[in-house]
């Protein structure tokens, strides 16, 4: 609900702290993790490091079932716009739901399954939409999800 403070932004030093605060998470496991080129951004640094730790904990949670995990941070020219993306090796969805992930409460697998409780990825849209950017998802059951979103229209 606060106001946003832009500034210019360096991605790939939000995606180091949030992987840092999220290190508990990959104790014990085999994960590789690449993080790619990020251009800066005009974007609220805390929110937007929010954004990088839902989504990369998504990505932790989704792919624990994963002998080896992979995760992939990075960004693409699309159009003349800078698209930021996480990707993962794990669970994936069915693409038939995907109207589902950002909203709140909604969960694509069993409570069982996975822990959480359906918020982190409608907190993603809310905070990429206030910057006026947009978010989607593709994926695939059991060959994992890539999560990609803009800072702008």
């Amino acid at each position: 609900r606060q106001s946003l403070e832009k500034k210019t932004v360096a991605p790939g030093e939000l995606v180091l702290e949030a992987l840092a605060e999220l290190r508990p998470k990959q104790e014990g496991r085999a994960v590789e993790i690449a993080v790619g080129d990020l251009p800066s951004c005009e974007a609220d640094r805390i929110l937007l490091k929010q954004v990088y730790v839902n989504l990369l904990s998504n990505a932790l949670k989704y792919t624990r079932r994963k002998e080896t995990a992979r995760i992939e941070v990075g960004a693409r020219q699309e159009a003349g716009t800078c698209v930021y993306y996480v990707q993962d090796n794990g669970a994936g969805f069915d693409m038939r739901y995907q109207d589902k992930l950002f909203g709140v409460f909604q969960r694509l697998h069993a409570a069982e399954e996975f822990e959480g409780i359906g918020i982190g990825l409608s907190i993603v849209r809310r905070i990429v939409n206030r910057h006026g950017g947009r978010i989607w998802a593709e994926g695939a059951v059991g060959q994992g999800a890539t999560f990609s979103f803009t800072l702008s229209a």
